[in-house]
């Protein structure tokens, strides 16, 4: 086997396990939508700085207890997951039967995209409700996840030899 067929497989792997990751994560969160909202919920209301030892910061004033909100923040990381997985699709066909990498990328470039752009969203509000605290596994989870949509970038879009 040569070096150029190998990598191909390599980035079809990738593409695929990308793919399969998302859908699974957006079938996830759509069977068990009440599940998620409420861990989104815990986050929001900052519930895990009430359990004993409490913590009492200033950072509380920022807590947001309606169940509404939690539904609407899974609603548009939803809809995210769900442009991600459709693009990812889109760029794996075009990689294993389509017109081959060059007509993948812009697909698959958009899922690496969409994401990274709720990975961040999660970071970012997380930041905010102060989870680093009492959620540092979830934090830790959302920055490798990040890390992780980063090396697929770099796999699929580097020119290697």
């Amino acid at each position: 086997m040569d070096t150029p067929t190998s990598l191909l497989i390599f980035q079809i792997t990738c593409c695929i396990g990308l793919s399969l990751w998302l859908s699974i994560s957006l079938i996830n969160n759509l069977n068990a939508f009440a599940s998620s909202a409420g861990a989104i919920g815990a986050t929001m209301s900052m519930a895990p700085l009430a359990q004993p030892p409490a913590i009492s910061l200033p950072l509380l004033g920022r807590a947001m207890t309606s169940p509404s909100l939690h539904r609407l923040a899974l609603s548009i990381i939803v809809l995210i997951q769900a442009a991600a997985a459709l693009t990812a699709w889109v760029g794996c066909y075009e990689l294993v039967l389509g017109a081959g990498l060059e007509a993948s990328l812009p697909w698959l470039n958009l899922a690496l995209s969409a994401t990274l752009g709720f990975l961040l969203a999660m970071l970012l509000g997380g930041i905010w409700f102060g989870y680093w605290i009492r959620q540092e596994g979830l934090q830790l989870t959302h920055l490798l996840l990040m890390v992780w949509i980063l090396l697929h970038f770099v796999v699929l879009n580097v020119r290697w030899g």
